[in-house]
C-alpha cells in the first residue's frame, strides 16, 4: 500500500472536518442576505462577470523565465521548497508545487487546495514545522522511477524532527510544463 503524502493527509483531513461537523451544513448561497443599496457613483456601472476558478495546474514555466532542469537535482530542490512552505505555512507555494495532486483530489469533490493543507498545517505539530523550514532530501534515497518522474520516500526526508510514514509520507514528482510538480 502507498503511502500517504501532505496533500493525501490534507485531503483526508478536509473529509473530517466535513463530516464531523455538526448540524446541516449551511451555504451562503443559502443565506437571504437584503441588498444592499447600489452606492452612488459618477461613472457608469459596467456589467461585472462571475469569478472564475484559479487554476492550480502548472504554469507554462517556472518561477523565473527559465524551464527547470529536468533533473533529480531539481526535483529534490522542488520538494525542499515545498517542505520549507509547509513549515512556514506559505499556501501559495504550496498549492503551487501540491497543484496537480491537489487539483485531482478536488475533481474528486474535495475542498481546493488552500482549504485541505491550512487544515493540515494545524495536524503538524510547532516542532515539526520549524524542523520542515530547514528540511533538506538525501538523493541516496531519492527513486527514478521513469524520466522525469520521481519518488521521494518519508525516509529521504532529512530534519531535526522525526516524521513517521502516515504523517508525511512518500511524494511523487513529476516533470510538467517546464517544472516539477508533486502529483501524487
Amino acid at each position: 500500500m502507498k503511502a500517504r503524502t501532505l496533500a493525501s493527509v490534507a485531503v483526508a483531513a478536509w473529509v473530517v472536518l466535513v463530516t464531523s461537523a455538526c448540524g446541516p451544513e449551511k451555504s451562503t448561497e443559502d443565506a437571504d442576505p437584503k441588498p444592499s443599496p447600489p452606492a452612488a457613483s459618477s461613472t457608469p456601472s459596467t456589467p461585472s462577470t462571475p469569478p472564475s476558478k484559479p487554476s492550480i495546474t502548472p504554469s507554462a514555466t517556472p518561477t523565473g523565465d527559465q524551464p527547470a532542469p529536468r533533473t533529480t537535482e531539481a526535483a529534490i530542490e522542488r520538494y525542499e521548497e515545498f517542505l520549507h512552505a509547509v513549515g512556514r505555512e506559505d499556501i501559495d507555494t504550496v498549492c503551487e508545487v501540491a497543484g496537480p495532486a491537489a487539483e485531482q483530489a478536488e475533481d474528486q469533490g474535495f475542498g481546493p487546495c488552500t482549504a485541505t493543507f491550512r487544515i493540515t498545517f494545524q495536524m503538524i505539530s510547532p516542532t515539526q514545522k520549524k524542523a520542515l523550514r530547514t528540511a533538506t532530501v538525501d538523493p541516496t534515497r531519492v527513486v527514478e522511477l521513469a524520466p522525469g518522474k520521481v519518488e521521494m520516500p518519508t525516509e529521504s526526508v532529512k530534519s531535526s524532527a522525526t516524521f513517521g510514514e502516515d504523517e508525511l509520507g512518500s511524494s511523487t514528482l513529476e516533470y510538467l510544463k517546464n517544472d516539477w510538480y508533486i502529483t501524487d
